[in-house]
């Protein structure tokens, strides 16, 4: 049956391959592609056009800034039109890929007065699915809908070389969104708070799921979180990064990706991780899964992560920042 699939951050390395394995393999899909830059001057934007030139019937690509939550919700409005006109099919899964990570910088503030890593992991992909919930397949099914969302081993104490202050979710929900300075540990703070926006993320699935299964016309739309591995050829590497990352990357990640693999079983190439992703987005082999996957494998989450009342705590506080009210979602919420 034919369906929308959306996906964020669509030039990214792992998600161009997952695009191309979804078209390739999934005939009966469409693929709504977001991106910052439209231009087929922007070389990352450039490959994804040339990697879906062969399928330009069942393509768009669009921009989006998740660093706006006013644009977000803009196009979330746009595709519900066009799904409501029969323009686009009904959703079928909404593949949360786009990143934002400042290893070299101070914070930066987005628009929206809201630290810009977490806003963009986080709270803008929030606002994403929550508008679009009522997209998907009028009829409620047994796999009516999927939402990919992405963790991170880093959302785990100790489990990222990386990693200088472990993530914990404070008291005050409000530190994630204004955090203190970094004070010249750039790195190790800019870390800190992409791995709080991975925590958030993998708590923020697990309350989304128990919320959907409350709504009768929503069950059926199932979330997951995967950790898609340590991707040695990721351009996330050479990104905002130290130079000494970027030195790694280039000398020792990618040259001696076969040795570290022996040692990191969830170190792979971009590629191998983009089919995982869109396997798990529409794959029939995971219809109605849900909960935090490692590669493709079923996995528990930091203990941490699954505290449920933390969970909701954070539920409502996401609500607030992301400026959803019962009007802009097909979810009842209080």
């Amino acid at each position: 049956m034919p369906g929308t699939i959306i996906i964020t951050g669509a030039n990214g390395s792992l998600a161009i391959p997952a695009v191309q394995h979804l078209l390739t393999k999934y005939s009966e899909y469409t693929a709504v592609l977001t991106v910052r830059n439209t231009s087929e001057l922007d070389p990352n934007t450039g490959r994804l056009h040339e990697a879906i030139a062969p399928f330009k019937s069942r393509t768009s690509v669009r921009r989006l800034n998740l660093s706006s939550l006013a644009e977000v919700k803009d196009f979330a409005q746009i595709v519900a039109t066009e799904i409501a006109s029969g323009t686009l099919p009904p959703l079928k899964s909404i593949i949360c890929n786009a990143y934002y990570w400042n290893l070299a910088g101070e914070a930066e503030t987005t628009d929206d007065d809201l630290d810009k890593t977490f806003q963009v992991n986080h709270i803008s992909h929030a606002a994403l699915v929550l508008r679009l919930l009522g997209s998907f397949r009028p009829s409620p099914g047994e796999d009516l809908g999927r939402i990919v969302l992405f963790g991170s081993d880093a959302h785990w104490p100790g489990k990222n070389g990386l990693e200088k202050y472990p993530p914990t979710i404070p008291e005050d929900l409000e530190v994630l969104v204004k955090p203190p300075p970094k004070n010249d540990d750039l790195a190790g703070r800019g870390f800190h708070q992409y791995a709080l926006s991975k925590l958030a993320v993998i708590m923020w699935m697990y309350a989304l799921n128990r919320h959907l299964s409350k709504n009768e016309n929503l069950k059926g739309i199932t979330a997951v979180a995967i950790n898609p591995g340590n991707l040695s050829d990721s351009r996330a590497l050479r990104t905002n990064t130290p130079w000494i990352l970027r030195s790694m990357s280039r000398f020792i990640i990618r040259p001696l990706k076969p040795l570290l693999s022996l040692m990191d079983p969830t170190m792979r190439t971009s590629a191998e991780a983009g089919v995982d992703v869109a396997e798990l987005a529409v794959g029939e082999t995971y219809a109605g899964e849900e909960g935090f996957f490692t590669l493709l494998q079923k996995d528990d989450s930091s203990p941490e992560s699954q505290d449920a009342e933390k969970q909701e705590k954070l539920w409502k506080k996401t609500l607030e920042w992301a400026q959803i009210s019962p009007m802009d979602t097909a979810m009842a919420i209080e």
